[in-house]
């Protein structure tokens, strides 16, 4: 029986048992003053509430039946003539109160926090080779004087990680870094919570790993806030436990303009609980919906955003699709992958439903596993020119005219086969057009068996994985392709995540757009951003799409 029904079901006998109630004891009620109700059990109310908002471990031990359900029991057992045996726990206080926020309570409003995106060059013998990008948004913490950040909102980690005072690092120097002296809210604490006064630091510390990057750092209990300090904190101000850092590497701390990370991974891979940031925001806000929501504009006109307690409709442009997470207990957003296609050619490495997939908002790179990656390049590239016989006028030659328009055509609005991620049946599918998937500018390659031959070739962008156990090496990582794509939904509660179409009919239309250190227009730099309008075109034929000039 769902929640819903058997919410629905308590009360109409609560209703039934009351007007019983009231029938039967009329004339004892007149003879002496009304004894009180037996308070319900409000320690079993509130684990209730918290075990349906997913802050509560499986492990924790259930509430034992409150006075209030015995109560009905009897009743029942008086008015009906049979034995109705004390439910066993959760009860009906705690029914009502997993249920209260949605029922009695008017939900918290959605909260939005804008996302800059940046671009930082790579470069290699003096020369740019690709673009790598970040978006982050901006958080404040501390007081009464708060103290500003911004932080790169990422769903592959979960502990928020600000740089320290005390790192007086090339790196470190370069943000904003947090004073706990300035703080009356803060102060330390060690791994497991325990309070230190002020002035201590812990004996232990911690070494994360961000991609390339790593930072290490011992542990302040503070409040946290969305947004800027000169913009009014509403209740978005969860107290939590953060990782102070005392060492940031240079890549990728040195070369962005954030200044932190702030984790929204499931509980599996913080420390404990008390580090997680939304799980912590869902647990002190009763009223909030457990969701966040994640929009990554097409282009750099466009305004991205992040939005805590639910999702902004109008950013959706279809129906919100729901897929369980996959494997809850590891911390990541993952759902599990029954099939990969290209065009109409099932890749062997996921044909029976093993492969999984982590929605990952800090990256900005779409891997796939190591031993798929040729096999979905040879089926992804497309010839966009092939010249068997070199440069010239002659048969199977072509002029260098035709070589030089060919080499600056943008392999996002050349023809492709559409790669989709089959979710399982009746849910979601992630299709990506070769706008998604492939680098701009096409490849110079030979021709095998062919002397002096070449052809210009579009390929993916696609990086290979090694991914070890427990995440296991049929893992696919989706970041910033997917995630511009689609609009997600995060569901703390439920385990899962929603996708919808996003709609991308808005950007433009705003003055907050624009990113820092974006490449020219028209740049085919690897990351270098869309064209403003979409020259999308897709095929499902399997067979390579060879431009003979």
């Amino acid at each position: 029986m769902s929640t819903v029904s058997r919410q629905s079901w308590w009360a109409f006998l609560l209703s039934c048992l009351l007007l019983a109630a009231a029938a039967s004891d009329e004339s004892v009620q007149a003879a002496k003053p009304k004894e009180p109700s037996p308070a319900p059990d409000v320690a079993s109310a509130l684990a209730a509430l918290a075990a349906a908002r997913g802050v509560t471990p499986k492990s924790a031990p259930a509430p034992p039946p409150s006075d209030l359900a015995s109560a009905l029991a009897e009743k029942a057992k008086k008015f009906f003539g049979v034995f109705a045996p004390t439910p066993a726990a959760p009860d009906l206080a705690s029914e009502l109160a997993a249920l209260l926020p949605a029922e009695s309570g008017t939900p918290d409003p959605l909260e939005t926090v804008k996302l800059t995106k940046q671009y930082v060059p790579i470069e290699k013998d003096g020369a740019t080779i690709a673009y790598k990008t970040a978006y982050f948004g901006k958080l404040h913490a501390g007081g009464p004087i708060p103290q500003d950040f911004t932080v790169v909102f990422d769903t592959g980690s979960a502990h928020l990680v600000l740089p320290s005072s005390a790192c007086q690092s090339e790196t470190c120097l370069k943000h904003n870094r947090y004073d706990e002296k300035s703080s009356e809210e803060g102060y330390p604490i060690e791994h497991d919570g325990t309070r230190l006064s002020k002035g201590k630091t812990s004996a232990h510390s911690v070494s994360i790993t961000f991609g390339t990057g790593q930072v290490s750092g011992t542990f302040v209990r503070e409040k946290a806030c969305l947004g800027s300090s000169n913009i009014a904190a509403g209740k978005s101000c969860p107290s939590i436990n953060m990782v102070v850092a005392n060492q940031m590497s240079e890549s990728p701390f040195g070369l962005f303009h954030f200044d932190g990370i702030l984790g929204l991974g499931l509980e599996g891979l913080a420390l404990n609980p008390s580090f997680s940031f939304f799980g912590q925001m869902v647990s002190q806000r009763p009223f909030m919906q457990p969701q966040f929501s994640v929009f990554l504009a097409r282009t750099d006109d466009g305004e991205s955003s992040i939005s805590f307690g639910g999702h902004d409709r109008k950013k959706a442009a279809s129906d919100v699709q729901w897929v369980p997470v996959a494997k809850p207990e590891l911390g990541y957003w993952q759902v599990r992958i029954h099939q990969v296609r290209i065009g109409d050619i099932v890749l062997d490495d996921c044909a029976d439903g093993g492969c999984h997939a982590i929605l990952d908002t800090g990256t900005s790179l779409l891997g796939a596993p190591r031993q798929a990656i040729r096999t979905m390049h040879q089926h992804l590239s497309r010839d966009v020119l092939v010249a068997l016989q070199g440069l010239g006028q002659g048969d199977g030659q072509v002029s260098e005219e035709a070589a030089r328009e060919a080499a600056t055509r943008d392999c996002r609005q050349q023809e492709g086969s559409l790669l989709t991620f089959d979710m399982g049946p009746g849910t979601q599918s992630i299709t990506l057009e070769p706008e998604d998937y492939f680098r701009p500018k096409p490849f110079n390659m030979t021709v095998p068996q062919h002397d002096n031959a070449w052809k210009l070739t579009c390929r993916s962008l696609l990086l290979p994985l090694d991914l070890q156990e427990p995440i296991g090496p049929r893992t696919f990582i989706l970041g910033e392709p997917v995630l511009r794509k689609y609009y997600t939904i995060y569901d703390w509660a439920k385990r899962r995540i929603g996708f919808a179409t996003a709609d991308h009919s808005q950007d433009g239309t705003t003055t907050d757009g624009g990113a820092i250190g974006a490449p020219q227009a028209g740049s085919l730099i690897a990351g270098a951003p869309l064209p403003r309008t979409s020259g999308r075109g897709f095929s499902n034929a399997s067979d390579t799409a060879v431009i003979a000039i």
